[in-house]
């Protein structure tokens, strides 16, 4: 133990974490630049490096990358990273209302307490959850994509059926490009740039960044101006962060659950998050996610970095990645001479656990540089939109082009910004729109590949237990506002017939 506690208290490895922690707060704090890209772009500064301080920095960037996103999703309606699309469903509008100071120490707390609670889980049941993670087949990741659909009618607010439309146009984008199974090209219209997709993080950048600069730019040349908002810096009592310990408890576990399953991503995770959320939330308070309040930022961050340790659980245990940016990771751990698998535990004990001890840290600077940022970053919305709106700009056409150094991805995100304009216009909302988007994949090609394997036989969604039970969740999810509706109306009849006189 001694030996691990050396090497972790090492100052070229705190401060590397700290590094690694602040480095990606700003890569994913920019739109277009995740946490992924900074970890591709650092690995090569760590080859020759110590295998603890390397590793503890990439480390250190995935937790920062986790919780950058949320800041300019709730500053200026821009979320940094896909998992921040959620936060601003509720972060955006506590900033309108002038409380953006609040928001992000929600936001900030949350990350802390969602990447605490997960890495807890990582040192305790790590090889358990990541069997379980293994029990998920074709059937069941469509099953969960599926369930992830069924909360249209959550992020739709009122309107429900436009929710539902926006969503399948969500879903027939996700089916641009090459066919999953067959290979074949599908609506790409001889577009050699279509062929792979669109893609996902200029149409992000697109629906909510760029739409709400054509917002500005609209409300600018009409008059018709908002009341300007002020930056306050509102502290949090702890007395009012313990009231929503539910909140974090639930988020945590969604996002470690989520986390564990290969393949998933933060964006479900969040999204799920949100869902629950609102379920459990009492009537009144129902009415007002999507409004501004504090359980909806909660809710998205906590699970949002309750990811990281989910994510990491089978990529130590099985050498399998659990998301998009552990499939980085590993190949830094590669390079490190690190083979993940479940010998790792027994072959390098010391190192697991100083990998351990550095998440527990880095998520503890993670807390400080968030609320220390808070004090500043803030200020963003005190700063002229004749001055902020082409800095905005700018930066979402810069993220857009260098994910992959095409300028197609910038006519993407103008497109989709326009398209986030008029859908917005005439009152369609837009999380459903990149939930089709991002579960369209998923569900297409288990769907067919699971019909490919039980040679048509549809039962099988409901004769494997974990595939039954997300199936009959979503079922009861999609049906259960429509009995509510209908019996609302009857009864509304019914106290209409019985106050007429006879």
């Amino acid at each position: 133990m001694e030996q691990v506690l050396a090497q972790v208290f090492e100052m070229q490895t705190l401060v590397l974490v700290f590094a690694g922690v602040f480095l990606g707060v700003v890569f994913s704090a920019i739109p277009g630049l995740t946490a992924t890209m900074g970890i591709a772009l650092l690995i090569p500064y760590t080859f020759s490096l110590p295998q603890v301080p390397a590793i503890s920095m990439l480390l250190g960037i995935y937790i920062g990358g986790m919780y950058g996103g949320s800041i300019t999703a709730i500053l200026i309606r821009t979320p940094g990273t896909p998992s921040a699309a959620a936060t601003l469903l509720d972060g955006y509008p506590m900033a309108a209302k002038g409380q953006a100071g609040k928001a992000l120490n929600y936001a900030t707390i949350g990350s802390f307490v969602g990447g605490i609670i997960s890495c807890i889980i990582l040192i305790l049941i790590a090889p358990q959850l990541a069997a379980f993670g293994l029990k998920f087949g074709p059937a069941e990741f469509f099953a969960l994509a599926v369930f992830g659909l069924s909360i249209v009618g959550t992020i739709s607010g009122k309107n429900v059926v436009k929710g539902l439309i926006v969503a399948g146009v969500g879903l027939f984008i996700a089916t641009i490009g090459m066919d999953p199974i067959g290979g074949v090209a599908r609506f790409t219209f001889g577009s050699i740039n279509l062929t792979s997709g669109v893609s996902f993080i200029p149409a992000l950048i697109g629906l909510f960044a760029v739409s709400q600069v054509i917002k500005e730019i609209e409300e600018k040349a009409t008059g018709h101006n908002k009341k300007k908002i002020k930056y306050k810096r509102e502290r949090i009592s702890l007395k009012e962060t313990f009231s929503y310990w539910k909140e974090f408890l639930r988020a945590s576990v969604i996002g470690t659950f989520i986390g564990i399953i290969p393949g998933t991503g933060t964006s479900i995770a969040t999204f799920l998050s949100y869902n629950e959320s609102k379920r459990f939330a009492k009537p009144e308070r129902r009415k007002e996610y999507g409004k501004g309040i504090p359980e909806g930022v909660i809710a998205t961050e906590t699970s949002n970095n309750a990811v990281t340790g989910g994510a990491l659980i089978p990529l130590l245990t099985l050498g399998i990645p659990g998301d998009v940016v552990t499939a980085v990771i590993l190949g830094g751990l590669l390079i490190q001479g690190v083979t993940p698998g479940p010998l790792l535990f027994q072959n390098n004990g010391p190192l697991v656990y100083s990998l351990f001890i550095t998440l527990i840290i880095a998520n503890i600077f993670m807390l400080l540089i968030g609320l220390f940022a808070v004090r500043f970053v803030g200020k963003i919305v005190d700063v002229p939109k004749n001055v902020l709106l082409p800095i905005v700009v700018t930066l979402c056409f810069i993220g857009s082009y260098s994910l992959s150094n095409n300028l197609f991805d910038v006519w993407v995100a103008l497109a989709f910004g326009v398209i986030g304009y008029l859908l917005e216009k005439f009152n369609y909302p837009l999380p459903p729109l990149i939930l089709g988007i991002i579960l369209g994949p998923i569900i297409e090609s288990n769907l067919r590949r699971t019909i490919i394997e039980s040679s048509g036989d549809l039962s099988v969604f409901f004769t494997r237990p974990i595939s039954a039970v997300f199936l009959t969740i979503a079922i009861v999810s999609f049906l259960y506002p429509l009995f509510k509706d209908l019996w609302r109306k009857l009864k509304g009849k019914e106290s209409i017939e019985e106050d007429i006189p006879a």
